[in-house]
Parts: C-alpha cells; structure tokens; sequence
C-alpha cells in the first residue's frame, strides 16, 4: 500500500489470494522488458475484485518473480541477502485485503518461500538471463543482489498463510507463532514495512514449522 496504494486481495475463508507486486519506475525499465500490470488482473477478477483504474496501463516491479524462482533487492537492505548461501531460504509476505467481509481489514500472510540455490550481484547477470528478474529488467543500482532458488522447494504458495495480527499499534506476528519459529531479528514481531529485512533466529526451526503447514508450492506468479 505504500507504493501503489492498493493491497492485493485474499479469500480469508480460503486462504487464496493474488499476487500483485509493487510498480515499477517507467524511467528505470530497459526498453522491451516491461511487464504490464494487465497480467494481474485475471488473477484479482477471480477474487471479485478489480485492479484499480491508476494501475492499468503501469508497469510491474515484479518481484520476487515466482515464475522464474528469482528475487532481487538494492542497496543497504540487499546487503544481509548477500550474505546468504546455498541451502539458506527466504520467505516472502504481503499484507492483503479480505474481499469478504471478516475481522481484520488487513490479513498478513506468507505467500511465497524460497530455497536458495545461487546468490549473484546484479553485474555478473548475463544479458541473456536480464528477463529472469525485475532487477535486471531495468537499469539496476551498483549494490543490487539476485537471488535464484532451487526448483520443487520453491515457489509461490498455493494458499497464503496468515501470520500476522494489529498488536501494539502495528502488523506483527502473532506472538503463537514467534514462539513456534524461535523468534524474529525485530523487536516484537514487527511486520508492517520491511525497510531492514527481519530475519528468523532459528532459520531450520522456522523450516519445519513451514514445511508441517503442508501447503503446495508453485512456479508461477499467479
């Protein structure tokens, strides 16, 4: 909501949900690499809901991009990503609108996890892989990172998992589940903006957590 002012939707009866990314800068996107916010829009219909008018015509920062098992990130907030490696994992969350009625006016749920597989700066992307992620779709920063995950482990999350709760004046995670993953980098659960990534205390007590949830894994945005 931050960035294109709209939070995608989620059935909380079912959990499914629409992953729409955040837009993209037109100043920034290499010529032939855009990717239209149209492709969304099928995805939210199903849901009953329509992407609003100031995002049709506008492109997509589409990452993490599930379809090609790649998320990129810049600068200071890149720089733990560089630290990681082989066999390390990144869960990806959202904060979504119910399009039913229910208790919460935001539903804070992972939607994607990733098993790392290879962790790149930007410059030793090939041209021929630039279509891979929204980081080398465009004119990418000196300091930005590609991370690719490993197939069959990765992907988007058939139905999202909600994780989160208004505690405190903010989206955090419930604190039931700090307790079962081993805790979190930031204090008190904080989920509402990710400026400084948050990162699991116990990374592999997390992973099996996740992996008890049961819940499939595709490779595809949508």
């Amino acid at each position: 909501s931050a960035y294109g002012k709209w939070n995608a939707p989620v059935d909380p009866r079912s959990n499914e949900f629409a992953y729409v990314p955040i837009p993209e800068s037109p100043k920034r996107i290499r010529s032939g690499y855009e990717e239209p916010y149209d492709q969304f829009q099928s995805p939210c219909r199903e849901l009953g809901v329509d992407l609003p008018e100031r995002l049709i015509g506008r492109f997509a920062h589409l990452d993490p991009d599930f379809s090609y098992l790649t998320y990129g990130d810049e600068g200071d907030r890149g720089v733990p990503i560089h630290k990681l490696t082989k066999g390390d994992i990144l869960a990806f969350y959202m904060g979504l609108r119910p399009c039913s009625p229910c208790e919460n006016k935001l539903i804070y749920a992972l939607v994607g996890l990733y098993v790392i597989d290879k962790v790149m700066s930007v410059g030793s992307v090939p041209e021929s892989k630039w279509h891979l992620n929204a980081h080398t779709r465009r004119t990418p920063g000196r300091n930005d990172v590609i991370v690719s995950a490993k197939s069959e482990v990765s992907g988007r999350l058939k139905r999202c998992i909600p994780i989160g709760e208004w505690r405190d004046r903010a989206y955090r995670v419930r604190r039931d589940l700090l307790k079962k993953w081993g805790g979190l980098s930031v204090k008190n659960g904080y989920i509402q903006r990710s400026g400084r990534l948050p990162s699991f205390n116990d990374p592999e007590r997390f992973y099996r957590w996740f992996k008890k949830q049961g819940i499939g894994l595709i490779a595809k945005n949508n």
